[in-house]
Parts: C-alpha cells; sequence; structure tokens
C-alpha cells in the first residue's frame, strides 16, 4: 500500500481539518521532493504494491505533467507488476473531458474519488465548495465517458438545515449514474474548522443527533433499495467494488505513507511526516525526512484493531485477538451483544446496523 498526500486546495472547505494548503506559489518544489522521498524510501516496501492512493487535499489540482512525474517516480521505483487498485482524489470543478482524457492515458489510474459532497448549491456554498451541482454531475458523466468504470462519490449527512427529504433528494440524484462506490458520511464539527467557529459565534445551527441518525438509516434503506452493500460505517459498494486501499487500513495492513503529513504503518511502528509543506520540501531535498515516531505496546495494537474493526460489518475476528486480550475482549462485549448492538458468532463479533452507528463508542468502552 502506497499514499500519496498532496496538500494542495484552491480554498478551504469549512468542515476540513485534514493538513491542506491553499495555492499560492508553484506546485513544482513539492512534487520534486514527493519525488525524491519515493526514492529516498523505497527500501522500506518489501512487497510489490497492490494499491496506491493520491489524497489530500485536492491531488486533482496539480497539473498533469507534475501528476506524471509523480507517477513515473513510482514505477521507477517500485514493483508495480501486481497494481489492482490506483484512486485518484479529485474535485468536480477539475472533471474536464480534457483532463480525463489525458488522465486515461497514464494507463496508471483505475478508481477516481470525487468530493460532491451535495447535490444542493446551497449546501456547498455553506461548505465553501468551489463547484456547483451542475458541475457534480457533469463529473461523473465525463469520468465514466472517459472509461473510468470505479467511480466513488463523497456525500455528507447532517448539515445545518439539511432536512431528511433534502438528505433524500440528494441520494435519489444517484439514480442512474455510472457510480459503484458511495462514501456517506456524517458531519463532524472539527475544533480549529471555519465550521467549528461559525457554531460557536451562533451562525450556524448543528443538526441534532437524532436528525443523523434519521439521515444514516435513509442512507442504509437507499443503498439496500440500490444494491450498493453496506461494508463499513461510511462505505457502500456495488458488488466487486470495494474500496481495496481504505478496507485495508481498517485491517492494519502495513503501508507507506509520502508527503507532508503523511502517516506510514509497519504493523508495530507509526510515522508521520511533518506538517508544513516548506519544513517537508526542505528536509527531504537536504537531509534527514523531518517526521516523528512511535512504536506501538500490544495493548496499543489491540485497542487499534478493536477501533478499526468495530467499524466494519466484518468486525472483529476473535482469531486475530491475541491471547492475552481475548478473555477481557469477551466479558467486555457481552452486554453489547445483549443490548442488540453485536453479534457474536463461532469467529466474530459483528456489529448490527445500530451497532455501526456507535461503533466509536463502543470501541472506547472495550479499550484495555
Amino acid at each position: 500500500m502506497l499514499y500519496l498526500h498532496i496538500p494542495y486546495c484552491h480554498r478551504k472547505c469549512t468542515y476540513c481539518a485534514f493538513y491542506s494548503t491553499v495555492t499560492g506559489a508553484s506546485t513544482q518544489p513539492y512534487v520534486d521532493a514527493i519525488c525524491e522521498e519515493l526514492r529516498r524510501r523505497s527500501s522500506s516496501m518489501e512487497h510489490p504494491l497492490q494499491t496506491v492512493y493520491f489524497g489530500g487535499g485536492t491531488p486533482s489540482l496539480l497539473p498533469l505533467p507534475q501528476l506524471d512525474k509523480i507517477v513515473e517516480a513510482i514505477r521507477d521505483n517500485y514493483d508495480v507488476s501486481q497494481l489492482q487498485e490506483v484512486t485518484l482524489e479529485a474535485n468536480p470543478e477539475d472533471l474536464t473531458k480534457d483532463y480525463l482524457s489525458e488522465l486515461s492515458r497514464f494507463q496508471f489510474f483505475n478508481r477516481i474519488s470525487i468530493g460532491i459532497q451535495s447535490f444542493h448549491d446551497g449546501d456547498l456554498r455553506l461548505l465553501n465548495r468551489r463547484h456547483n451541482a451542475l458541475q457534480a454531475v457533469a463529473a461523473v458523466e465525463n469520468a465514466a465517458e472517459a472509461g473510468f468504470d470505479r467511480l466513488s462519490v463523497d456525500l455528507i449527512y447532517g448539515l445545518p438545515n439539511q432536512s431528511l427529504s433534502d438528505w433524500k433528494a440528494n441520494l435519489d440524484r444517484l439514480e442512474g449514474m455510472p457510480v459503484s462506490h458511495l462514501s456517506a458520511y456524517a458531519l463532524t464539527v472539527e475544533e480549529g474548522t471555519m465550521l467549528c467557529r461559525q457554531i460557536e459565534q451562533g451562525r450556524l445551527q448543528p443538526a441534532e443527533e437524532s436528525e443523523q441518525i434519521d439521515h444514516y438509516y435513509a442512507l442504509l434503506d437507499w443503498a439496500a433499495a440500490h444494491g450498493f452493500e453496506q461494508y463499513e460505517v461510511s462505505n457502500f459498494a456495488m458488488p466487486g467494488y470495494k474500496a481495496l486501499h481504505n478496507s485495508r487500513y481498517w485491517n492494519r495492513t502495513p503501508y507507506l505513507g509520502v508527503g507532508a503529513a503523511a502517516h506510514s504503518f509497519d504493523g508495530m511502528r507509526r510515522r508521520w511526516n511533518v506538517a508544513d509543506v516548506e519544513r517537508y520540501i526542505g528536509s527531504v531535498m537536504s537531509g534527514p525526512i523531518d517526521h516523528e515516531e512511535e512504536e506501538l505496546t500490544m495493548k496499543d495494537a489491540h485497542n487499534e484493531y478493536v477501533m478499526t474493526a468495530l467499524r466494519t460489518v466484518d468486525g472483529i475476528d476473535k482469531r486475530l485477538v491475541s491471547p492475552p486480550f481475548a478473555q477481557r475482549l469477551q466479558e467486555g462485549i457481552r452486554r453489547f451483544v445483549e443490548a442488540g448492538l453485536i453479534f457474536d458468532t463461532s469467529t466474530h463479533y459483528r456489529p448490527t446496523p445500530e451497532g455501526l452507528l456507535h461503533a466509536d463508542g463502543i470501541a472506547a468502552a472495550l479499550f484495555l
């Protein structure tokens, strides 16, 4: 697994807490640093790449020649003979017919994740998105016309002033569109974001928890009626179209992260690059890469597995739980089984639909 962080955006969305910076200066020095880090850290990738994910930020903001340079650095330094999935996160306004035609010529990307968030222009203005609803629809159609059949869209529910009927209408706009994967997220208000400040100032009223729950169950109903299978709290796919890369995060597969603020994981140690573009570029091009790291204890690893596994429909595989923790987990999970939030099978603790809704809280209660 390889993740590349492209931290540039045209402007900051009100809800976003990921590390990103608004473009102003040239992105070429950053691309050069990405390519150098790819070269320098290639020895840490012991196996052929199976998935690559360009995330951000806004990877589709990069000029195509710069994107091509990164692709060539991957091909030159890594074994790509077993690649199954290569994803590009993109904003709708970037996915013009010309852009997608050129992108298809790379013969590298086979999946595009489109950050639509809403098909309602009022919602998009609230979120400080640059595109409108018509551009969102056109982006999906353009991508399909260019030959990309693994298309994912992101939507957000539980927005301020978003009624249940508004949310259902958002979902219904997907009907008939060539989309094989849906990521639908409940809006969370993160500290330090513009959205958080607007709420603190009384300019916006956040959705009630009961409203978000109603939206979630409407999402489940819509997905089931349209052939989308839920495989994680926020992710739904047509048969055969699960996101391979993201699924492997949830089962703690090791991965390499390249770029400013990118995280890496080798099974027991986490590493993350400095969340500052200029410091990142300077360190990569002139000395040791500016980063921090931590060694996980067995207890840390167990808690991480519980947290990520309970967000999936498969749940916790009992065979993957370390023997020292198995008994305590069994005792702790009993009350959630009795409450109808967990199915206890011979091999797994699987969350029920309601259990998925409360996955983070259940996991926190089970931490050692």
